[in-house]
């Protein structure tokens, strides 16, 4: 490649008029400067690119990568109960990004319909864009961007539910004339991610530097009015699937990114002005920091399950086994839910929690929907642990 093709391009700037009416709730220094044209960004075509990334960074790159594919290994076949709890601890701490903040059992009873959180409930419909991301994997495309926008807005504003913006935005301020950053004009968004899917299927880099530098692509494209950092981030988790990477379970990484959320921002101002290590480096650093913490969830997850088989007063049937594997995986349920997902007889259900509740595995909570709704105290304990290891972290 030429000497231009390898020098990663920094975003250009364009003049664009502003026509909007004042805004009256404003002050009236603030509606003088939110007048005349602003200026918006000009986000280049990375598809052809390729970035120069330092030996030190890629050999960290490379490293997090292996240890991404042992983790995912080590699981084996015991991922399964794992695999839906770090698909929600993802969920939950890049949400956390956006500070949205809530317990594991808001959570856990915001997925069986408890509104009465809307955190918990935005963050309940992050589970349910990452669950899209990850079955939509196999095929990286517009379409598919848009049906994981459409899984994690369409509860909360369905208006805007995997729709490509019409109108500009802009980050930080009261317009874009005063804002940190103004992503480019909405008329290019779609050219812009079609580039972007052309480089994802690229297969010519080292996966890690370009699932990072995908990532920080679509954040500066913006391309929807709202929800474009958690979007951008379940797209991680697809693009490491589609790579191969992880077959089994989701690598926790903004649990990692969590860790400096600081750094993470600068990272992606870097980006942005042509260096894309930054954000390589940064996605290495947290994808360790992610997989020691899922270990760690692991374990846990491990003892509780141990706990409860040794406290049962008899052998368990194999109904029972189910109820618990069940309860790991979704720490909130109710019978109606429990004989759904397991196939198990209604008074089987019952049963199956009565002895859980005997020996304390599950608790009673409340009542959603008419449906009566029992909790598993450790296995929220474990994911707010995990939460909390993440959430021990500097922010700008």
């Amino acid at each position: 490649m030429s000497t231009e093709e390898n020098a990663w391009p920094s975003i250009g700037f364009e003049e664009v008029q502003w026509d909007a009416a004042p805004d009256a709730s404003q002050s009236r220094r603030q509606r003088l400067r939110a007048r005349g044209p602003y200026e918006a960004a000009v986000v280049p075509a990375i598809s052809g690119r390729s970035p120069s990334i330092s030996t030190r960074v890629l050999a960290l790159a490379e490293e997090a990568t292996i240890d991404m594919v042992r983790f995912d290994r080590d699981l084996g076949e015991s991922a399964a109960p794992f695999a839906a709890l770090l698909l929600r601890s993802e969920s939950v701490a890049s949400s956390e990004i956006e500070n949205l903040t809530a317990g594991a059992k808001r959570i856990a009873l915001a997925q069986l319909g408890d509104h009465s959180s809307t955190n918990a409930s935005l963050i309940a419909s992050n589970v349910a864009a990452m669950h899209a991301a990850i079955a939509l994997s196999d095929d990286l495309s517009l379409p598919n961007i848009l049906a994981m926008h459409r899984a994690l807005l369409e509860a909360s504003h369905p208006g805007i539910a995997g729709k490509l913006r019409t109108a500009p935005v802009w980050i930080g301020g009261n317009s874009p004339h005063s804002a940190s950053f103004v992503p480019p004009r909405h008329e290019g968004v779609e050219a812009a991610l079609n580039d972007l899917v052309a480089f994802m299927h690229r297969d010519d880099m080292p996966i890690l530097t370009q699932v990072a530098i995908a990532h920080a692509q679509f954040e500066t494209i913006h391309p929807f009015p709202d929800g474009n950092g958690r979007t951008g981030r379940a797209l991680v988790g697809a693009l490491l699937r589609n790579k191969g990477v992880t077959q089994k379970v989701t690598i926790p990484v903004s649990s990692g990114l969590l860790a400096n959320t600081k750094s993470y921002f600068e990272s992606l101002s870097a980006y942005q002005q042509g260096d894309p290590e930054p954000i390589t480096e940064m996605f290495a650093e947290s994808t360790f920091a992610a997989t020691d913490n899922g270990r760690l969830l692991a374990a846990s997850i491990d003892q509780v399950q141990s706990e409860i088989h040794a406290a049962l007063p008899h052998s368990p049937s194999e109904s029972l086994r189910a109820t618990i594997g069940y309860l790991v995986r979704e720490p909130a349920l109710s019978a109606e839910s429990l004989i759904e997902m397991t196939g198990q007889s209604s008074s089987s259900a019952y049963r199956n929690i009565a002895t859980l509740e005997s020996i304390g595995a599950l608790k009673a909570s409340s009542h959603i929907k008419g449906r009566k709704v029992w909790i598993a105290p450790a296995v929220i304990e474990a994911l707010d642990e995990f939460a909390l290891r993440a959430g021990k972290r500097t922010r700008a």
